[in-house]
C-alpha cells in the first residue's frame, strides 16, 4: 500500500475479510493482488458521503438529508422514511392473519358447488360493460382465454362468466392439462359439466395453445351445449390466438364491495373511513389481501379484532407473501428466482441489468451451498424480465442515476411497495440461516466492486442485517470488513455501521466509541469516519471521542514530528479532519465550531484537529464546482447577516490557521481561491468583503492579507482579479 500502514496482526476476522477474497494459485495471481493493493486508496470523506447519499435505498430516507451541508443523520429522518417506521417493518409486525389463503395452490379437479358460485357473486367487482362484452363472447364462441397475472382474480372472473350464462354443473380442470389434452378433458363422460374453467393452462415454448386447439374443444363443447373459460399467464405460450386480457378492479372497489356485504351500509361507512383502511389503500396489494382485509374489518367491527391488528394487517400480508416466496419449491419459486428476489432487495430502485448481472452471482453461490460438489450452473439466456418482476411485485421505469461521470438515465427496478426489501432481507437472514455463507460470500464480492452503487449498497444490505440480528453480522461481516487492510472494504463497514445507526441498529454508538479508543487502528479509522457521518447526533460527545482519538494518534511524538516513518500517523490525522470536515457542513456546524473554539488553545492534537477540520472544510464549494461558492464562506455570510456568533467564529479559526505556521502556507492558498470565486461571484465578493475585517486585528495580519490581495493571480495565472483591487478597500488600517 502506497500509505504504508503496518496495521495489526492478521486476526480471523483479516482471514475471513481479506485472504478469503484473495486471488488463488494460478498465473498472475499474487501479481494481481499486489497490484489491487497499490490501487487501494482511501476515498476521501466528502466524496464518500456523496455516494452513500447518492446510491443508498430510498426506503431508509438517506437521500432526503441535504446533499451538502445537512447531516446525514438527524433526528426528524432518525430510523423513518416517509413515514415508514423501520423498525417495526424490519423486526416483523407480529400480527396473524386468519383464514387466508396465501399459498399458490394449484386448483384440481372437480365440480364447482353452486352454493360456492352464489357466495361469490354479491363480493365480485368489475367494470360492467367491459364484462357483458366478455359475456357474449362467450356466448357465441363458446371457449375464451383470459389473459392476466396472479392474484388478479381471473379465476373468480371465469367462474362468474360462468354462472352469469347459469350454466350448472361448473367443473374446474386440472391445471397440468396440455393444449393437446383439452379436447379429451371436455370430453369426460363420467364428468359431464355445463361449464369448465382452466387455471393457468400448461403452455411451453414447444407446446403453445394453438387456434386448432380452441377449435376442436368449440366443437366438443357445442355438442354438449356447454362453455370453457381457459385463465393464462402474460407470458403464456400462444400461437395464432389473441386472448383477452384481464383487468382487474380497483382495491378500493373490491374492499368497498366486501365490507358492504359483510357489514350493514352505516358499518361500512364507519369501517370504510378509519384511517388505517386509507393506509392500506395506498400499498401495492393483491386482491387476495383485499379480501382477507375485509374480512378482518368485519371481525374489528365484530370485536373479534383489535385495531392495532387492523393497523398493522397491511405489513403482516407483506410479511406473510415474502415467507411465502422462500417457502414454496423449486417448481413454483425456483432458486434463481429466488436469488434474484433478494438481490432485489439489496438494490431496489436501482438499474435492472445490475441487479439481474449480481443476482447471479448469489445464485451460483446458493448452488454451491445446496451442494457443494457441484459446479454452479447459470443460464446465460431464458429469463423474462416481465415475469421476473410479476413475481416480484415489481415495477420497470426509467429514471436518472448519479454516477461519476454525471446523471444517466437507466431502466431500473424496484419493489412496488418500499417495505419489501426491508422484510425480504429480514426474513432470508433470521428465518432461513443456512443461506448465511452464500450470502456472506456475495456480499464480500460486492463490496469488492468498482462502483460506488454496489459497494453502497452492500453497506446498506449489511444494515438492515445488523438490525435484525447485530452480534452475528457484526461478527460475520462487519468487523472482517473493519479490520480489513484495504481502504475500501473499511469504508463499506463505514457505511453499513452509518446506516445501521440510522435503522435504529442497537449499541453502534457504543461499538464506534469502544473502537476509536482501542489500540487496533483499523478499527479505529472506521470509527473514526463513522463519527463524521452520524455525529451531528450528538455533536459534543463526538468532538470529545475524535480529541481523545487525536491525543492518541500524538501520544508519545516530537512536538515538532510531521510524521512518522511510515506515515500512518498523518493518514489517521487526515482522517479525523475530513470527519471535522463533515461535521462542520452539518446542520449542527453552530455547536460544532463553538466545542472546537472551547478546545482550541488546550493543546496541540486538539488544536491541530480543529484547524485541520476547518481547513478541509474551506476546500468544499457548493455542488462541488470548481467556481462554487465556499460553503463555509457563505455560512459565514448567512451568520453575519443575521448576527450570528458563528461569524465571529469562522474569523477567529481564519486568524489561527493564519498564524499557524503548519498551516501558513495552505490558509493563503485556500484564501486566494476564494478571492478568485469572489471574481466570478457577486454573493461571495460580498461575504468575503464582510469577513476580510475580521481577519485584521494587528498591523501583522493587516499586511499579510493586504500583500495577499496586492499579488493573487487570476484563473489565467497572470493578470490580478479585479476583486483584489475593490476587497482592499474593505480592509481596516491597522497600525
Amino acid at each position: 500500500m502506497t500509505t504504508g500502514e503496518p496495521g495489526p496482526p492478521q486476526s480471523p476476522g483479516d482471514k475471513d475479510g481479506d485472504a478469503a477474497q484473495q486471488p488463488g494459485p494460478g498465473s498472475g495471481a499474487g501479481e494481481s493482488a499486489e497490484k489491487e493493493e497499490e490501487q487501494d486508496q482511501p476515498q476521501d470523506a466528502w466524496s464518500a458521503r456523496r455516494d452513500l447519499v447518492d446510491h443508498s435505498p430510498k426506503a431508509m430516507g438517506v437521500g432526503a438529508n441535504a446533499r451538502f451541508g445537512g447531516s446525514l443523520v438527524t433526528g426528524d429522518q432518525h430510523g423513518v422514511s416517509g413515514g415508514l417506521v423501520a423498525g417495526d417493518v424490519i423486526m416483523g409486525s407480529k400480527t396473524e392473519i386468519h383464514h387466508y389463503g396465501f399459498s399458490a395452490v394449484s386448483h384440481g379437479s372437480g365440480e364447482v358447488p353452486q352454493s360456492t358460485l352464489d357466495r361469490l357473486a354479491p363480493f365480485f367487482v368489475t367494470d360492467e360493460t367491459a364484462f357483458e362484452g366478455l359475456l357474449a363472447r362467450l356466448r357465441a364462441e363458446r371457449v375464451v382465454v383470459l389473459s392476466g397475472a396472479h392474484f388478479t382474480g381471473r379465476r373468480t372472473a371465469a367462474l362468474m362468466l360462468l354462472h352469469r350464462l347459469g350454466v350448472s354443473p361448473v367443473r374446474t380442470l386440472v391445471r397440468d392439462t396440455t393444449p393437446a389434452e383439452l379436447v379429451q378433458q371436455l370430453s369426460d363422460e363420467q364428468h359431464p359439466a355445463k361449464g369448465y374453467v382452466l387455471c393457468d393452462l400448461t403452455t411451453r415454448r414447444d407446446q403453445p395453445l394453438r387456434e386448432p386447439h380452441l377449435l376442436a374443444a368449440r366443437g366438443q363443447l357445442a355438442k354438449d351445449d356447454a362453455y370453457l373459460v381457459i385463465t393464462v399467464g402474460p407470458q403464456a405460450a400462444l400461437e395464432d390466438i389473441r386472448a383477452i386480457e384481464w383487468r382487474p378492479p380497483g382495491a378500493a372497489a373490491v374492499l368497498a364491495a366486501h365490507v358492504r356485504e359483510l357489514t350493514d351500509e352505516a358499518t361500512a361507512e364507519r369501517l370504510l373511513s378509519l384511517p388505517a383502511v386509507a393506509e392500506f389503500l395506498d400499498r401495492d396489494h393483491q386482491l387476495r389481501e383485499v379480501e382477507a382485509f375485509a374480512r378482518a374489518l368485519g371481525r374489528y367491527a365484530d370485536g373479534e379484532e383489535g385495531e392495532e391488528t387492523i393497523g398493522r394487517f397491511s405489513l403482516a400480508a407483506l410479511e406473510r407473501q415474502v415467507q411465502e416466496w422462500f417457502e414454496e419449491d423449486e417448481e413454483r419459486v425456483p432458486l434463481r428466482d429466488k436469488a434474484f428476489l433478494v438481490a432485489l432487495a439489496a438494490f431496489d430502485g436501482g438499474p435492472y441489468a445490475l441487479t439481474a448481472e449480481l443476482s447471479d452471482l448469489l445464485y451460483a453461490a446458493l448452488q454451491s451451498t445446496e451442494d457443494a460438489a457441484l459446479r454452479p450452473r447459470v443460464p446465460v439466456f431464458g429469463t423474462h424480465i416481465g415475469k421476473r418482476l410479476q413475481l416480484a411485485r415489481a415495477k420497470r421505469y426509467q429514471e436518472e442515476e448519479h454516477t461519476e461521470w454525471g446523471p444517466v438515465t437507466q431502466s431500473k427496478a424496484a419493489f412496488r411497495d418500499d417495505r419489501i426489501s426491508l422484510v425480504l432481507l429480514r426474513e432470508v437472514w433470521t428465518g432461513h440461516p443456512s443461506v448465511r455463507p452464500a450470502l456472506v460470500r456475495w456480499l464480500r464480492q460486492l463490496a469488492d466492486d468498482g462502483r460506488p452503487l454496489v459497494r453502497t449498497r452492500a453497506a446498506s444490505t449489511v444494515a438492515v442485517l445488523a438490525y435484525a440480528d447485530l452480534p452475528s453480522t457484526m461478527a460475520l461481516i462487519i468487523e472482517p470488513w473493519a479490520r480489513s487492510h484495504l481502504f475500501r472494504r473499511r469504508l463499506v463497514a463505514v457505511n453499513a455501521l452509518t446506516l445501521a445507526h440510522l435503522l435504529d441498529a442497537p449499541n453502534i454508538p457504543s461499538i464506534l466509541d469502544s473502537w476509536s479508543g482501542g489500540d487496533d487502528q483499523r478499527l479505529r479509522w472506521v470509527a473514526i469516519r463513522t463519527y463524521g457521518l452520524i455525529g451531528a447526533e450528538r455533536p459534543e460527545q463526538t468532538v470529545a471521542a475524535l480529541r481523545a482519538a487525536a491525543r492518541k494518534e500524538y501520544d508519545g511524538m516530537e512536538p515538532d514530528a510531521e510524521a512518522d516513518a511510515n506515515g500512518t500517523h498523518q493518514l489517521m490525522v487526515g482522517q479525523l479532519a475530513q470527519s471535522v470536515e463533515l461535521l462542520l457542513l452539518s446542520t449542527v456546524r453552530d455547536q460544532v465550531l463553538d466545542e472546537l473554539l472551547r478546545g482550541l488553545d488546550e493543546d496541540r492534537p486538539v488544536r491541530e484537529l480543529a484547524l485541520n477540520g476547518f481547513l478541509s472544510a474551506c476546500r468544499r464549494r457548493e455542488n462541488d464546482e470548481r467556481h462554487g461558492q465556499p460553503l463555509v464562506l457563505h455560512w459565514y455570510g448567512t451568520s453575519a447577516a443575521d448576527g450570528g456568533r458563528a461569524a465571529a467564529g469562522i474569523g477567529r479559526l481564519w486568524r489561527s490557521v493564519l498564524d499557524d505556521r503548519h498551516h501558513t502556507k495552505d490558509a493563503l492558498k485556500e484564501l486566494g481561491d476564494w478571492v478568485r470565486v469572489a471574481d466570478l461571484d457577486p454573493t461571495s465578493e460580498w461575504a468575503l468583503a464582510a469577513m476580510l475585517p475580521a481577519l485584521v486585528t494587528t498591523a501583522a495580519e493587516q499586511r499579510r492579507i493586504s500583500h495577499l490581495l496586492r499579488t493573487v493571480r487570476g484563473e489565467d495565472g497572470l493578470s490580478p482579479p479585479p476583486v483584489a483591487t475593490r476587497l482592499l478597500t474593505a480592509l481596516p488600517y491597522r497600525r
